[in-house]
């Protein structure tokens, strides 16, 4: 069978999963329970409780939507994280206002397989964690009404109950050799949904503009008719980014096949989107018939763009330097089940940093994400999980499929979206005993004819499959010069060589790992065992930090000083690139992998520019430099409280400012007006060099961008005496607020000097009535974790005083601190 039969014989299978997703919505967040395991049946879910009934087993536990099973274990130093079944259970009160009327559940997303149960009966099933689907439970439902339990046992609600699990399994997408973990649970919103009899299931809206700029828009629309009503009369509108309606439609129309004429509409003069002016209209399409009104709501944006071949990237007939990072969906405490308060903070950030562009690594996102996107202007990479192991069955492909078909038709009207993934690392074996390279490339050009077929104004890409680069539109190389292989000075010669090779190049993915917190006075002796000329890639095993060849991520020493350093080379060489599309930074924030037990922070990715929690690291404000618009400037160091050296030493400043320049002050005294020059590595030019004396230094900027200034201070202490290997430790608290006690440890010699360069491992645990705040994946959320320039925080919900805290370190003698006799100290 040819590919172009098969794509059409797919997608006409495919159009029957997708379901309605709009109407009268209710999130359903509140009042649930979830058992982590399996039941024996159904019935364990629904058997009566409380007074009178058997024993309750098991015990279930009281939780809010979204959730993930891995919230915590994920990042749990000691074990394997779980991947299995778990249940979740609750009774909803089930009104639909629309006379026959359809109710429905919709998961904006569920990992990995759900099966979902109305009493005892199983209304729906998924494979697959990232895409939007839904269930309808009317006919469900009204069974249930029927029985005498409706009433005596569930006073007149309805019980559901959703089995999710994420175990592993070979014949699913993806891989459990993805440096990301596969999580379980409903980990994004739940809604119960109302609508009429006849709806509007999706629309597409599809644009082009012309010579002229002029734009032609054109409205599909797509109904969902389960009562095979004939009649209707629908009603369009298009409204500028200002609210007023430009074009409008009306018309009574005869339903046959459940799709409706496309509408053609022409826009003179329209208000383009772009990532300065994010401009939406919005589309409004209204149904009315015999079973009610419905009425169906998007927002688009117009713009036009090209990939020039050997070139840059071009939107609205301008070059734009796409300027990236990474998102996955993870955050301490929750898992994947970020709220979607989480979720626009991550966003503000991301754009304040500076971010016109950002690839969504590895699956389908969060609707709010891609909400975010439009109206903040950020383009978007999105793509489907297919990530690492190689090619499994028919079931496997048929997930890939179906995941890839989701995702283009659930995300078709975002402007920012311009690039439809395939995959990641698909020449990453080991899922399978055959690693077939021709097969791998007759299913990517399946893929890829699938995406063209859906949407064929958009491009395809891939990252890292050498083998497969010339199916797809566009590729992205492996380049991660500094880290894995060579040194960052390469980084522009590297990517020139790879530029070369395609049609259309875009470089994501590069930078490198640092821990939080941790500094160096010196980075140049880093670089000088690596090898140069050899290539920037990744290989096999570069990720492991022992065995193989010199290189930065196993040798460095993960110093924030480093990867600065690193980042701004990147920055600045990007400017005088001007054949360059554009690059995306490997991550944006720190992210939970099973790949990683032996990192600073177990488990956990830490190549971000933010940790897990939010808290920025030194690099976000080198990105901002470089990348954003409001004025800012930030000196480096402000979580490295002690410096060292030899008194009066000389040491270099930084300042990280988009600025014109930039004053710095030591102890009050000027130290001169630097001018900020791009080229000038490192800083840009907004660089000192300062002798530092004993004692407290206090650093103070003023930097100026015309008429508007901008301050930043930090105090630091420095330190000239020298130390020995560390023979001690020290603790103590740090802070208190209300019943959180903050505790900070120290590495001293035995002659009770700070080790500031020691990274030894700590390890904390709790005696008595509190809880120690762990498993965050972060450097002052885990209770075991590398030492920072010979310290390490933890905090501790206390609860009341009664308790001991036992401080850990190989070789070490242990310490203990009763928190109720130990006194707040100084750092």
């Amino acid at each position: 069978m040819s590919i172009k039969i098969a794509v059409s014989v797919f997608l006409l299978t495919i159009a029957t999963a997708l379901r309605p997703v709009l109407g009268q919505s209710i999130r359903l967040t509140d009042r649930w329970e979830f058992y982590k395991g399996d039941l024996g049946g159904i019935w364990e879910a629904m058997r009566p409780v409380g007074e009178g009934a058997p024993e309750s087993v098991p015990l279930w536990e009281k939780v809010q939507l979204p959730h993930c099973f891995n919230a915590a274990d994920a990042v749990d130093p000691d074990i394997n994280y779980y991947q299995g079944p778990g249940w979740y259970r609750t009774v909803l009160s089930i009104g639909n206002p629309n006379e026959n009327g359809r109710t429905l559940l919709h998961f904006e997303g569920a990992a990995q397989k759900t099966e979902v149960y109305i009493y005892t009966t199983k209304v729906g099933s998924h494979v697959g964690g990232y895409d939007e689907w839904t269930v309808d439970i009317t006919e469900a439902v009204e069974e249930f009404k029927k029985l005498g339990v409706y009433q005596k046992q569930f006073g007149g609600k309805i019980p559901v109950a959703i089995r999710c699990d994420n175990s592993r399994d070979l014949q699913m997408i993806p891989s459990n050799l993805s440096d990301f973990n596969v999580y379980g649970g409903i980990t994004r919103y739940l809604n119960l949904v109302y609508i009429p009899a006849l709806s509007v299931e999706r629309i597409a809206a599809s644009h082009q503009i012309n010579e002229k700029g002029t734009a032609v828009l054109k409205i599909k629309t797509q109904l969902y008719n389960p009562h095979h009503i004939s009649n209707a009369d629908i009603e369009v509108r298009v409204s500028d980014p200002s609210g007023k309606v430009v074009r409008q439609y009306k018309s009574a129309v005869t339903i046959t096949n459940d799709s409706l004429p496309a509408w053609t509409v022409t826009l003179e003069k329209p208000k383009l989107w772009s990532p300065a002016q994010p401009n939406l209209y919005t589309v409004e399409v209204r149904l009315a018939s015999a079973a009610g009104t419905h009425l169906y709501t998007e927002r688009i944006g117009l713009r036009s763009f090209v990939f020039e071949d050997h070139g840059p990237f071009i939107l609205n007939g301008k070059r734009l330097l796409l300027r990236g990072t990474h998102r996955h969906e993870d955050h301490a405490g929750v898992g994947a089940a970020m709220t979607e308060t989480m979720i626009r903070q991550e966003m503000i950030m991301m754009k304040e940093m500076g971010v016109n562009f950002i690839r969504l690594g590895h699956y389908q996102q969060s609707r709010i994400v891609l909400n975010l996107c439009d109206s903040l202007g950020i383009l978007v990479w999105e793509e489907i999980p297919w990530c690492r192991g190689g090619l499994g069955n028919d079931l496997y492909k048929n997930q890939a499929r179906g995941m890839l078909t989701n995702m283009i038709t659930q995300h078709y009207n975002h402007p920012s979206v311009i690039i439809w993934g395939l995959g990641n690392e698909n020449d990453w074996p080991g899922d399978f005993q055959e690693f077939d390279k021709e097969k791998i490339r007759a299913f990517m050009k399946e893929l890829n004819a699938i995406a063209h077929a859906l949407d064929p104004a958009r491009k395809t890409a891939i990252r890292r499959c050498d083998f497969c680069k010339d199916i797809v539109d566009v590729y992205s190389p492996s380049i991660w010069a500094g880290w894995y292989r060579g040194r960052y000075t390469e980084y522009k010669d590297v990517s020139r060589k790879e530029f070369e090779s395609v049609k259309h190049f875009l470089h994501v993915e590069w930078g490198g790992d640092s821990h939080a917190g941790r500094h160096a006075e010196e980075t140049d002796d880093i670089p000088v065992k690596i090898t140069t000329g050899a290539g920037a890639d990744e290989r096999a095993g570069d990720a492991s930090l022992r065995g193989g060849a010199p290189r930065v991520s196993k040798d460095g020493d993960w110093s924030e000083t480093y990867i600065c350093n690193l980042i701004d080379w990147h920055l600045k060489e990007q400017e005088t690139m001007p054949w360059l599309t554009g690059t995306a930074y490997w991550p944006f924030k720190d992210f939970s992998t099973p790949v990683r037990p032996d990192n600073p922070v177990p488990y956990v990715n830490q190549k971000g520019v933010v940790e897990r929690d939010f808290t920025k690291k030194e690099s976000y404000y080198v990105f901002q430099s470089y990348w954003a618009d409001k004025p800012m400037v930030h000196i480096y160091g402000h979580t490295w409280p002690v410096r060292w050296g030899n008194a009066q030493e000389q040491k270099i400043v930084k300042v990280y400012s988009n600025c014109d320049e930039a004053e710095l002050f030591v102890n009050g005294k000027s130290y001169g007006i630097k001018k900020r020059d791009s080229q000038d590595f490192p800083a840009a030019g907004l660089r000192w060099m300062v002798p530092f004396a004993e004692g407290n230094t206090i650093l103070h900027v003023k930097a100026r961008k015309g008429k508007v200034v901008v301050e930043d201070e930090i105090t630091q202490q420095y330190q000239t005496e020298r130390w020995a290997n560390p023979a001690r430790l020290t603790v103590e608290k740090v802070r208190v607020d209300k019943n959180i006690v903050t505790v900070e440890v120290k590495l001293t010699d035995d002659k009770n000097i700070l080790c500031l360069d020691a990274r030894n491992w700590i390890y904390f645990s709790l005696a008595g009535e509190g809880n120690l705040i762990d498993n965050q994946g972060t450097s002052s959320g885990s209770r075991k974790v590398q030492a920072c320039n010979g310290r390490a925080v933890i905090s501790i919900k206390a609860g009341t005083d009664k308790n001991i805290l036992s401080v850990q370190s190989p070789g070490i003698p242990t310490i203990f601190l009763n928190l109720a006799d130990a006194k707040i100290g100084l750092n």
